[in-house]
C-alpha cells in the first residue's frame, strides 16, 4: 500500500509541475525579447483549467495496481486480481493526475489602446488586477501573460 502512495504521490508532483501563473517564467523563456502591449482591464473573472491526462497517471496506477494485486491468493487468484487492480489502478491514476493538475486561473478582457479586445486565461498570481487597471500583455514564444503596467513618469 505504501508503494502505491508513493508512486501515486510522484505522479501529482510531477505533473503538478506545469502552471499557467504569470509569476512563473519557464526557462526557455529567461533572456528573449518579449513583445509588450499596453491595455485596460475590462473584466475578470474566475475560471477552472481543467487538469491534463498525460497517461501518467493511468499508466503508474496500472502498474502499481497489478503488482499489487497479483500477490493475492495463488496463483490463478493472483492472476485474475492482479487484472482487476491494474484496470482499478490506471482509473484511480489517471483521476488524481487530472485532479492534481488542475489549477484556479482567471479570464481577463482587456482592451488594447487601439480599441481591439483581448481575452487572456492565466494562473491567478501574486498581483490583483481590477476593471480598469492599467496592463501590459507581455507575449513571449507564442504565450502571453498580463501583469500590471508601471507607473510611467
Amino acid at each position: 500500500m505504501m508503494k502505491v502512495f508513493l508512486t501515486l504521490s510522484l505522479v501529482v508532483a510531477l505533473a503538478a509541475c506545469a502552471t499557467s501563473s504569470p509569476d512563473i517564467i519557464q526557462r526557455g523563456d529567461a533572456q528573449r525579447l518579449s513583445e509588450v502591449v499596453d491595455a485596460t482591464v475590462l473584466t475578470i473573472r474566475p475560471v477552472t483549467v481543467e487538469g491534463s491526462q498525460s497517461g501518467v497517471g493511468a499508466a503508474a496506477g496500472g502498474v502499481v495496481g497489478g503488482i499489487a494485486g497479483s500477490s493475492v491468493g495463488g496463483r490463478r487468484e493472483g492472476a485474475i486480481v492482479g487484472v482487476l487492480a491494474a484496470v482499478a489502478g490506471a482509473v484511480a491514476g489517471n483521476a488524481v493526475e487530472r485532479m492534481g493538475t488542475r489549477e484556479e486561473a482567471v479570464e481577463i478582457l482587456v482592451q488594447l489602446k487601439n480599441g481591439d479586445r483581448r481575452a487572456i486565461v492565466q494562473a491567478k498570481g501574486s498581483e490583483i488586477l481590477q476593471p480598469g487597471d492599467p496592463v501590459i500583455l507581455v507575449t513571449t514564444g507564442g504565450k502571453v501573460r498580463v501583469t500590471k503596467a508601471p507607473a510611467v513618469r
